[in-house]
């Protein structure tokens, strides 16, 4: 491969660590990002991570004309695609930021990509899209049926990227799309060297950092959204992976995909396929950080499901990858992470 992996908010959490594992397996890479959820501190530490230094845009993916001239000045071969909103609760207060950042931003990088001739995408897609599921663990042909607006924007993308997949087929298109959808389940931990990690703004909306900015002191206690769900111990269970496991997984989607005959969609779910319940997690971070937790069962959460797992025995047959690290890698690498950090990175 000559060209650049362009990846598509690559200063955010996930982001972030993807840009580390394309670096250390010999890609080059070109970043954009509007640094709406992120800083641009993350970008300077993957570079002091991995000894590359790396090209970035400050600049939003629905800006046509500045993706005309990212793809012009950066001849790029693939496209990983990060860059959206991503808080569940705030997709149901705010539906319409939420489809237009997410979808029409996507439109327009699709129409930029397609008149620059660049064609194959790996798309950051999420096990929202499986709803609430009546029955686990999920594997990537169960029904898809989003319970909330986040959710639905993941599915309305896949859908558009499946369509784009169909019209070059039906076109016989000599330069059909490719697309590669990762479902991810729930992404925690941090690099092991503890210089990047997650970062939210605001009080946290997922659990792992929510857990460490309690540890680290920086909120009282933590809020646990459910009590009475039908599961061992009342609180919602999901699947935790490592986000080090994520990111090598698009390193693997990314390998594939280039030696794949075009015109096709793949599709794989990314977890361990093991549940964890939110006090599982926190009885897990005890014992890793020997740092107590406090917490308080409050209302549940709109939007969200009992429980969700994954089968992830596709990726393992197709892309050669399954997680490696455990529950008690993620919290202690969390625990790194926030307590190297505990105001996250510097503005």
């Amino acid at each position: 491969m000559s060209g650049y992996v362009l990846v598509t908010g690559g200063a955010g959490y996930i982001g972030s660590h993807t840009c580390v594992e394309l670096l250390n397996a010999g890609y080059q890479i070109v970043v954009v990002d509007n640094l709406s959820n992120s800083k641009y501190e993350a970008i300077r530490r993957v570079e002091e991570i991995t000894g590359h230094k790396i090209p970035f845009i400050e600049a939003d993916i629905g800006d046509r004309q500045t993706m005309d001239r990212v793809l012009q000045q950066y001849p790029t071969d693939i496209v990983v695609h990060f860059a959206g909103l991503k808080a569940v609760g705030e997709s149901c207060e705010k539906p319409l930021l939420y489809y237009h950042n997410n979808i029409t931003g996507t439109l327009v990088l699709c129409e930029a990509m397609q008149a620059a001739g660049v064609k194959r995408m790996v798309f950051s897609s999420s096990a929202t899209v499986y709803g609430d599921p009546h029955t686990v663990p999920i594997t990537e042909d169960f029904p898809l049926q989003a319970t909330n607006p986040y959710g639905r924007t993941k599915l309305f993308i896949e859908e558009i990227l499946r369509d784009l997949v169909n019209a070059d087929q039906l076109l016989q298109s000599q330069m059909p799309w490719t697309v590669t959808l990762l479902r991810y389940f729930n992404p925690v931990g941090a690099h092991h060297s503890g210089m990047i990690g997650e970062d939210p703004n605001g009080i946290p909306n997922n659990l792992m950092p929510y857990i460490t900015q309690v540890a680290v002191g920086k909120l009282k206690q933590l809020q646990v959204f459910g009590g009475d769900y039908p599961t061992r111990d009342g609180t919602g269970v999901r699947d935790y992976i490592h986000v080090v496991d994520l990111a090598k997984a698009h390193v693997k989607a990314v390998d594939k995909q280039l030696t794949r005959p075009p015109g096709q969609v793949f599709t794989y779910n990314l977890g361990t396929g093991t549940g964890y319940s939110v006090l599982d997690v926190v009885k897990a971070f005890e014992q890793a950080c020997g740092v107590k937790i406090p917490y308080q069962i409050v209302d549940r959460r709109p939007g969200d499901v009992a429980e969700c797992y994954a089968d992830p025995s596709l990726a393992a047959s197709e892309l050669d990858w399954k997680a490696e690290k455990n529950i008690e890698d993620m919290t202690r690498d969390a625990w790194r992470w926030q307590s190297s950090n505990p105001e996250g990175y510097p503005d």
